[in-house]
């Protein structure tokens, strides 16, 4: 019964006649008014308004929504309720409400297209505000991105042209398309700009449809002019496609944007947001500020978004994100190495290929779609070779020191929704060349050494490093070879070739030699080797190793001389002075005087610094006329060295007393002939004054001679203090004289004592010294 009920309908069903093939078209303008006029359908059918009645004529849509009614008394179609382009076709460039008209007795049905014409009801509309932080180094012609403002409407209707208001010569507008669905919209610099003359500038930007009359947009634009971030951020991609599945659930990520930017510190530090959309207040989309991972909030069909990335300093970028809902894609891309090769030299040129793989996946269509990327592009890159083959390339000069090994992460991922990705790890090392020479740590090496050291002692150590591995890296050391017209001065240094140890090999004077310099060379083991070289200064540390030497009085093995001293001598009075010199330097040549033994203890006084021996306290008569003197002179070295002097000094009453020898101290015998010299001596006098005393000539000669040896003995005394001041600075004036005038009545005798020039000690600074000592001894009436 079943089957011929089937059997029935088919027949019936072939029996209609045939639906019209064209449709039947009308076009009607948006937001007509309820009622109004669309067609006459029951004309353009060929049929009569009985024949709908009769036919029970209604109309049938796709969506199941009546926007148009059917008179049927009349036949004609008209508008059922307002029509809204925007609402019913979004932006499609064309709007058609398809619906049939179907008539029972019997059954027929007519297709009917309804074109829905836009009209200008929809002004541009802008975000509140557009604000941009522009360094004062853009040049003019700079594009900065702005966000296009949004018309619902379609065609002429739609946006047509921007401007600046006021009238702005810094800058101008841009607008234009890459393509037929990618439209932008530029600030462009027209001149440069000068933040320490305006720093901040402020315009409305007006968007205008072609519409009749026209509908205008208007957003303000406020630019603060920054100093140098002269990079902005730039996205990988214009446009970002993202596929995801209509089941997602909320909070997946979705896409991940990726901007660069070229600066550093803040004005390299970007943050991601979303720009507002028109009419979409509560988006279905959140993006993390720092990764630019964008995450769904409410499930979606489709939807483009704008992605702006800012950086520390203001400047920005945007990109386009396309979202689309498609099937599930359950198949992940394959990657098949074919060859790969490391380790690679770091010598390696560009476009070396490093590896050859393909891909595949088992899925078909949009989901069977592979794309591969490479997370590090700095180094390498992918380059398609044929089909579905990758290789891997070096795109950029290796160097193994920087970095020695380089994890390459290869992703392959399927154009499917969401996209499914497999990756495969390419771990490149990198062997080493001979590119870097030894550096020393320091630029030059200062090595000290005391005089008298043992042979072979180690003074020091040079290192140098090479950035380099192995063989490379092995760095040996050795004295660089000086030409014969450098030789240095001191041939006694030698280098440990393995550890860069130095050595001096012999023991070193510092009185013949003060310091040397060497040339040390550092060369690593590559082929060819590569060698840096240092100077190696080598000072000489002074030892006290030189005793003082005595220059005067003389110590060479004669009897000590005798200084003559009037017992009528002031406390203070200068005796002599002990000159010596010491050959070492520094510290160790100070020399310091002490009294070491004397005849009598209390009588005499050493200078510490000046060697000056001087009388302590007046001449009496208990103290003995002849008197010995022993004069240590120390070094201030650690530990310190000394030498003696011996001197005498005689007591005189006047000098009519004989002077002895330099070479023969007074003995006892000695003293006893001295005695009767004077008496002999002091009756001669006697008698030529008594002969003179009758001569009045010889009284006023007498006088002058009195006037000149008063003058004299002024000049010595100015002459000894003079002496004492030279003698407090350590050396010996080139006269060192006394002279001291006694007159007789009869004539005059003089006696004069010339010591020996004492010689300049070899290496001593110490200037010869002439000491002169001229008595002469008169007496007058």
């Amino acid at each position: 019964m079943a089957i011929a009920r089937q059997v029935l309908c088919l027949s019936a069903f072939l029996a209609l006649p045939l639906a019209r093939a064209e449709p039947i078209r009308y076009s009607v303008a948006e937001e007509a008014e309820s009622g109004s006029l669309v067609g006459k359908l029951a004309e353009d059918a060929g049929l009569t308004p009985p024949q709908l009645s009769a036919r029970r004529a209604r109309l049938l849509s796709e969506d199941g929504r009546q926007h148009l009614r059917l008179d049927r008394g009349s036949g004609r179609l008209l508008v059922a309720g307002r029509l809204d382009r925007e609402e019913l076709c979004a932006h499609s460039a064309t709007c058609m409400l398809p619906f049939e008209l179907l008539l029972s007795d019997p059954l027929q049905f007519f297709r009917v297209e309804v074109t829905l014409n836009d009209v200008n009801d929809h002004s541009p509309v802008f975000p509140e505000h557009l604000a941009f932080k522009i360094p004062e180094t853009s040049e003019p012609g700079s594009r900065f991105p702005l966000e296009r403002a949004r018309d619902l409407d379609i065609g002429s209707n739609s946006i047509q042209a921007y401007r600046i208001s006021p009238q702005n010569a810094d800058f101008s507008v841009s607008y234009g398309s890459r393509s037929e669905d990618d439209k932008y919209l530029e600030l462009v610099l027209e001149k440069p700009l000068d933040r320490e003359e305006q720093a901040e500038m402020s315009f409305s930007v007006i968007a205008e449809d072609g519409g009749s009359p026209p509908r205008s947009g208007t957003t303000q634009v406020k630019i603060v002019i920054l100093d140098a971030n002269d990079n902005a951020p730039m996205f990988t991609k214009h446009v970002y496609i993202a596929k995801v599945l209509e089941n997602m659930p909320e909070g997946s990520v979705i896409l991940t944007v990726l901007a660069t930017d070229q600066d550093a510190g803040i004005n390299g530090d970007i943050s991601y947001e979303i720009t507002e959309l028109v009419g979409q207040s509560d988006s279905q989309f959140v993006i993390d500020h720092r990764t630019g991972e964008i995450k769904l909030t409410k499930p979606l069909d489709f939807e483009e978004l704008g992605v702006r990335a800012t950086d520390g300093g203001g400047l920005s970028a945007i990109c386009k994100v396309l979202v689309e809902v498609v099937d599930v894609n359950d198949n992940a891309p394959e990657l098949a190495v074919s060859s790969f090769s490391s380790p690679l030299p770091e010598n390696t040129v560009p476009g070396t290929v490093v590896a050859l793989f393909t891909v595949r996946d088992r899925d078909s269509g949009a989901n069977g779609k592979i794309s591969c990327a490479l997370d590090d592009q700095l180094f390498f890159s992918l380059r398609p070779a044929y089909k579905n083959y990758y290789e891997l390339v070096t795109v950029s000069a290796l160097d193994r020191e920087r970095t020695a090994r380089y994890v390459l992460g290869v992703t392959a991922a399927d154009a499917g929704s969401p996209p499914l990705t497999s990756t495969h790890t390419f771990t490149v090392d990198i062997s080493d060349v001979n590119d870097n020479a030894p550096v020393f740590n320091q630029t030059s090496y200062t090595m000290y050494v005391r005089e008298n050291n043992a042979p072979t002692v180690f003074v020091g150590a040079v290192s140098a490093a090479d950035a380099d591995v192995g063989l490379n890296a092995k760095v040996t050391y050795s004295l660089a070879p000086v030409p014969a017209a450098e030789r240095p001065s001191c041939s006694c240094i030698s280098v440990n070739s393995e550890n860069g140890h130095v050595f001096v090999l012999r023991p070193l004077d510092y009185e013949r030699l003060r310091q040397s310099e060497v040339t040390v060379s550092a060369s690593d083991a590559g082929s060819p080797p590569l060698r840096a070289n240092v100077t190696v200064r080598l000072v000489v540390l002074d030892e006290n190793d030189n005793a003082p030497l005595v220059l005067y009085p003389a110590q060479d093995g004669s009897a000590a001389s005798s200084e003559l001293v009037p017992v009528s001598a002031e406390p203070g009075y200068l005796v002599t002075k002990v000159v010596a010199v010491d050959a070492d330097s520094g510290q160790n040549s100070w020399l310091s005087y002490h009294l070491l033994r004397a005849t009598e203890p209390g009588l005499f006084s050493v200078a510490v610094q000046s060697g000056e021996v001087r009388l302590k306290r007046p001449v009496t008569e208990r103290d003995s006329a002849k008197h010995k003197l022993l004069v240590l002179v120390r070094d201030n070295g650690k530990p310190p060295l000394s030498a003696t002097a011996a001197l005498s000094a005689l007591l005189l009453k006047d000098f009519s007393d004989v002077r002895l020898p330099h070479g023969s101290p007074p003995t006892d015998e000695q003293g006893d002939s001295l005695t009767t010299y004077l008496i002999i001596a002091l009756v001669f006098v006697s008698l030529l004054f008594l002969i003179s005393s009758a001569l009045f000539v010889a009284r006023k000669v007498c006088k002058s001679k009195e006037l000149k040896a008063a003058h004299v003995l002024s000049g010595a005394h100015n002459l000894h203090s003079g002496l004492a001041d030279a003698a407090a600075a350590g050396t010996l004036p080139r006269a060192y004289c006394y002279e001291i005038s006694l007159t007789t009545g009869s004539g005059n005798s003089e006696f004069q004592f010339l010591k020996p020039i004492l010689p300049s000690l070899p290496g001593s600074e110490v200037p010869p010294h002439e000491v002169c000592f001229s008595f002469i001894i008169s007496d007058c009436i």
